[in-house]
């Protein structure tokens, strides 16, 4: 059996045998695929939905994958994966339920199951062996040096968003209203190429790992995105701790090195990421306008769940009640801008920190739903740590990463379809049948 998430050298059989299985998953790389597809509509906070291509995409994966498990041709979910991918539909249909407004609710129960169940599911099921791991998680790769490269251009170019008054701040296709859209799957893949440089694989599999690294980094830091970079910094950490202290003070050296080559020696964007790395202690003290945006819609979060701490004011429900539980420092918008887009302002729909959306709109019962989710996911990822160290530091890097932005971020935007595709790919190493290496 293939080692975790390696690439072998590729023999002629190799090759046959990853077009195969390429075709087999390709109902679950089109998702990923058709993420360079620019989206048409804003991102949309909460659980607004932004129906692009790859969600139309994603539903076709659910279809297929449903069809394959009624022909009987793909295997069903065990019964401890059936609970764990199953639990947050009882949080998200009972705040349905108790909603102040259950028509209004139902479009955000159907992109909540899309996101954290359906999707997911479908992931696991296609997945069947660690080779296929291997072609998703390489997929996502492939997707991030594209988007990244767009991003450099943009930079370099002044062709990006508006950023401090310049077109610069990278987005790839994702455009100004989803400024996060880049930073999420550049993230992701930095994090993959991580987990398989620090994985056992075959000498050439890690150092193109570490080439795909460097070629990542510069995309993530002008991205300009505070969470994202924090998430990065924290989940690869996470992934060097894991695998060895020696190896990890060794890769951190080398990781250091490489930023002081490239914004430091290079001079790219130093002086901006050396200011947008100082606002991220500036909490109190002059804070910017998004920092105070962001606390203020954390703390109307806070209100609407004091008045209903059970079941939440109900799904969609933050946009409704945001204006009367939040103070008036909060500001009428973000400016969006470039990036061939002009100028407008993009509403605050959300308060950007996911376990305050879902405790705001679906109550403690929901959170805990939710989130007991994601942590038998974490659990099962570390627990299979000896069987394949590849996998392990790959699921486990990539459900750190979602957690820790979590705090940041939440779902919505053309980027959200693609957290499905990566819960899903934790879910078959945390969930799947595996057997040792």
């Amino acid at each position: 059996m293939a080692t975790a998430v390696t690439v072998p050298a590729l023999a002629p059989d190799d090759v046959r045998d990853w077009a195969r299985r390429a075709g087999a998953l390709s109902p679950v790389l089109a998702v990923i695929a058709l993420l360079v597809v620019p989206g048409g509509g804003g991102a949309q906070g909460g659980t607004g939905g932004t129906g692009t291509v790859a969600d139309a995409a994603s539903g076709l994966l659910v279809l297929i994958c449903l069809v394959r498990v009624l022909r009987g041709g793909a295997r069903p979910l065990t019964r401890t994966a059936a609970v764990v991918l199953g639990l947050p539909v009882l949080g998200i249909c009972l705040a349905a339920i108790t909603s102040n407004d259950p028509a209004a609710s139902l479009p955000g129960v159907a992109r909540y199951v899309q996101i954290f169940v359906l999707v997911p599911a479908a992931v696991l099921l296609m997945i069947r062996d660690r080779r296929d791991f291997a072609v998703v998680a390489w997929g996502l790769v492939g997707l991030a040096l594209l988007q990244g490269a767009v991003g450099v251009a943009q930079y370099l170019t002044g062709t990006g968003a508006s950023y401090m008054g310049e077109d610069i701040r990278a987005v790839g296709t994702f455009g100004p209203t989803d400024v996060m859209g880049m930073a999420t799957v550049v993230s992701y893949g930095l994090v993959v190429v991580t987990g398989i440089a620090l994985g056992s694989g075959p000498g050439r599999t890690r150092t193109a790992a570490l080439v795909c690294a460097g070629l990542l980094f510069l995309p993530l830091v002008l991205s300009f995105s505070r969470g994202a970079w924090i998430a990065t910094v924290l989940a690869c950490g996470i992934q060097l701790l894991l695998s060895g202290p020696r190896r990890a003070a060794r890769v951190a050296l080398a990781a250091g090195a490489l930023g002081v080559v490239l914004v430091g020696g290079l001079g790219i964007g130093s002086a901006m990421v050396k200011e947008r790395v100082a606002s991220i202690t500036q909490v109190t003290a002059a804070p910017d306008q998004s920092v105070t945006d962001r606390y203020t819609m954390w703390a109307a979060a806070g209100r609407m769940w004091a008045s209903e701490p059970v079941t939440g004011v109900g799904l969609k429900g933050f946009p409704q009640y945001r204006d009367s539980n939040a103070s008036l420092a909060l500001s009428s918008g973000s400016d969006t801008a470039g990036a061939g887009a002009a100028f407008a302002r993009q509403p605050l729909l959300s308060p950007h920190n996911m376990y305050l959306l879902v405790l705001s709109e679906q109550g403690l019962f929901g959170l805990l739903a939710l989130t007991g989710s994601w942590v038998a996911l974490l659990v099962g990822a570390l627990r299979r740590r000896r069987l394949g160290a590849d996998c392990a530091l790959v699921a486990t890097g990539l459900l750190g990463w979602q957690l820790i932005d979590f705090f940041y971020a939440d779902i919505g935007g053309p980027s959200t379809v693609l957290m499905s595709v990566v819960l899903g790919l934790a879910a078959w190493w945390a969930l799947a049948e595996v057997r040792r290496a």
